[in-house]
């Protein structure tokens, strides 16, 4: 502390915490030495947000005001600010975490508190005072339950996940709480996975639906099979250094399509995608310089609308790790049949902690 004494103070720095010495008189003997002050405190820590806390049996521990992370986001289209405001809680056990969006005019809407722990996570709506609660903590090494609960429906779901010969194959069993019928049980499994459940067919009546997908490989290439809601659509995809082929067909609409991606370099590259039933297809061209800086331009004969898009930060990834902790994006769309209607878009992202 600035007002402490000096650790090893000389015979020239008058102390304050001592009487002063009485002058010696040779008539009679000096006074005895004054007893010796109890032992002071340490001086309390300087470092801002920190506190020493006493526990049992004279021991302390101190507590750091922990960091605070906002994060706004405005989209020039809809015209609406997105806000979060977070921060770890017990040395990163847990998370409070605070959402809210508004517009122009200051108004805000569907503000949502949210605390996630590694077991338990609680999403509170402010304004419906809906509280959406889950959980989930393994039993053993092999066995995992998953639970989630809606207050304001009153309605949840249960699952119990397990490991049947080696964590590759997992069986999860999942149940609506309450329960309204069987419960749905998935298998998944290196290749994919597949799915039963029940549902209600278009006159009510309670039938087994099956849906799931499957993958392998075949000459350089993966094959895709993806059954759902009684379709099925299939898909091959080769992939070499600089190119990548994906013709696909779904049935029984028997509606194919096919997907091309060219890498000129590492810098360049454009994908093509051409409907045959349609005959709608588009286009995207996108060069990077290094990886924050990203230009993208395309068409889509389907909507009959050209565009090209900026990127400050990259386009996947979060603003923490983008330049000053910030995201842009400029985007210019330009209507074929009408170009006097082009319009230009921009998002900005920025990041502040605290």
């Amino acid at each position: 502390m600035a007002d402490s004494l000096p650790p090893n103070a000389g015979p020239n720095f008058p102390s304050f915490l001592l009487p002063p010495r009485p002058p010696t008189l040779t008539a009679s003997p000096p006074p005895p030495p004054p007893p010796p002050l109890p032992s002071q405190p340490p001086p309390p820590s300087s470092a801002p947000g920190l506190e020493s806390l006493p526990i049992a049996g004279g021991h302390s521990f101190s507590l750091r005001r922990p960091a605070v992370r906002v994060t706004s986001e405005f989209d020039s289209d809809r015209s609406v600010f997105f806000h979060k405001i977070s921060c770890k809680l017990f040395d990163s056990l847990a998370k409070l975490k605070l959402t809210f969006q508004n517009d122009r005019n200051g108004v805000i809407a569907y503000p949502q508190i949210g605390f996630i722990t590694k077991h338990f996570a609680a999403l509170y709506d402010l304004e419906s005072r809906n509280a959406l609660l889950k959980g989930f903590f393994d039993i053993g090494d092999a066995l995992r339950v998953r639970a989630t609960h809606d207050t304001k429906e009153q309605q949840g779901e249960i699952a119990i996940i397990t490991n049947l010969f080696n964590p590759s194959y997992k069986l999860e069993v999942a149940s609506p709480v309450p329960s309204v019928g069987l419960p749905r049980a998935t298998v998944c499994f290196p290749l994919g996975e597949v799915s039963v459940e029940e549902k209600k067919d278009q006159e009510a009546e309670k039938v087994l639906s099956i849906s799931g997908i499957l993958k392998g490989y075949l000459m350089n290439g993966v094959c895709t099979a993806l059954y759902q809601n009684e379709e099925l659509n299939l898909s091959y995809r080769y992939k070499d250094e600089n190119m990548s082929f994906i013709p696909s067909i779904s049935l029984p609409s028997q509606a194919l399509s096919f997907a091309l991606k060219r890498r000129f370099n590492p810098s360049d590259k454009m994908s093509y995608w051409y409907h045959f039933d349609s005959n709608d297809w588009s286009i995207v061209y996108k060069h990077t310089v290094g990886k924050d800086l990203k230009f993208k331009t395309g068409y889509d004969s389907e909507v009959r609308l050209g565009w090209a898009s900026f990127w400050v930060g990259d386009e996947d990834g979060n603003a923490k790790a983008a330049p000053m902790k910030m995201k842009v994006q400029f985007m210019v769309q330009v209507p074929q049949d009408d170009i006097s209607n082009s319009v230009l878009l921009f998002r900005v992202k920025k990041r502040w902690d605290f």
